[in-house]
């Protein structure tokens, strides 16, 4: 155990007298979580307004902190060690990608994190991206709101084929809301998922099948090594001509040059996306296409998941434990 890791555990547990600091500006403006939060720490502090923390604005924030809630804030070895007191983390949201487990480990900070609880909220986003990118309905209304009155052809997502990039809690939860629609489903992913995928009627394929036999490809991965850059030009070259592109998971797992090429052309229908790269995206050439639908990453903000979040998140304070850097969560 590394020096600061022994500091840190001399400190002892949480009690009510620990400094409790939220991040998270979506858990920062719910009364009911902020009052869920300072009933069992009432010196909670929140982060309710103003621009997303990173940097020293972050470091500033958590300073003095025993324990901090986060959503996607960077956490990595050089903040850890300007936190001496700080000691457990809880996980706001899914998708670990922002923090580096193996510098937790080191620091002995505990980590608390309960996956899939916003599942629902982005399984519903992502079956309405498909609807909207395939009836054209952004660019309906925006010729409605400019005077005009055509009516943009579209299809149907009733009866067409539909891949699944990753069959954890959102791909799992996006194909039960299918079933209505009598798709085709493919699924992809690393782990066997012949359970699932008997009881969601899922073809488990390769991800090139998936590509080329798809009309609508969700992305429900997370963010790894191993996913960042998945869907590069080659594997969009691959992609059935027209088909629409959905990415409800994590920015950085499509090449967002190669897909605006593949948009601009026509090779592909439409695509929409709630996650980009760089958040806000800056000088990002799909949002001058009107094949594009951009979100602001809203997946998991619907109220009913951000309160499901953050008692989560709460209850995870008690329950954390060191990390492990093997850990991989699907999202």
């Amino acid at each position: 155990m590394s020096d600061a890791a022994c500091r840190r555990t001399a400190l002892g547990p949480l009690t009510r007298e620990s400094h409790v600091a939220v991040t998270s500006r979506s858990f920062s403006r719910e009364p009911e979580l902020r009052e869920a939060l300072r009933a069992r720490h009432p010196l909670a502090r929140f982060h309710a307004s103003g621009e997303a923390l990173c940097g020293e604005a972050l470091l500033r924030f958590l300073e003095g902190s025993d324990a901090a809630i986060v959503g996607l804030e960077r956490i990595d070895a050089s903040l850890l060690e300007r936190l001496p007191r700080l000691r457990a983390i809880a996980k706001y949201g899914v998708g670990l990608d922002a923090l580096d487990l193996a510098a937790l480990r080191d620091a002995g900070v505990r980590l608390g994190w309960t996956p899939g609880v916003n599942r629902r909220s982005v399984a519903e986003l992502a079956l309405c991206l498909a609807l909207a990118s395939l009836r054209h309905v952004v660019r309906a209304c925006c010729e409605v709101r400019e005077g005009g009155w055509k009516a943009p052809s579209g299809g149907l997502l009733s009866g067409r084929s539909v891949g699944i990039v990753g069959l954890g809690h959102v791909g799992g939860d996006f194909a039960e809301l299918l079933a209505p629609f009598g798709c085709r489903l493919l699924g992809n992913d690393i782990l066997d998922r012949s359970e699932l995928c008997r009881a969601r009627r899922i073809e488990q394929v390769s991800l090139d099948t998936l590509l080329e036999e798809s009309d609508v490809v969700s992305l429900h991965v997370p963010l790894t090594p191993a996913t960042r850059g998945l869907l590069d030009s080659a594997r969009i070259a691959r992609m059935k001509p027209g088909a629409v592109l959905l990415n409800t998971a994590r920015g950085g797992i499509v090449d967002e040059s190669a897909l605006a090429a593949a948009l601009a052309c026509g090779r592909l229908g439409a695509a929409a996306f709630d996650v980009f790269a760089d958040e806000p995206p800056q000088a990002c050439a799909l949002l001058s296409l009107p094949s594009f639908i951009a979100t602001p990453h809203i997946g998991g903000s619907s109220r009913e998941a951000v309160l499901a979040m953050g008692h989560a998140a709460i209850a995870a304070l008690d329950t954390a434990v060191l990390p492990d850097p093997s850990w991989s969560f699907g999202a």
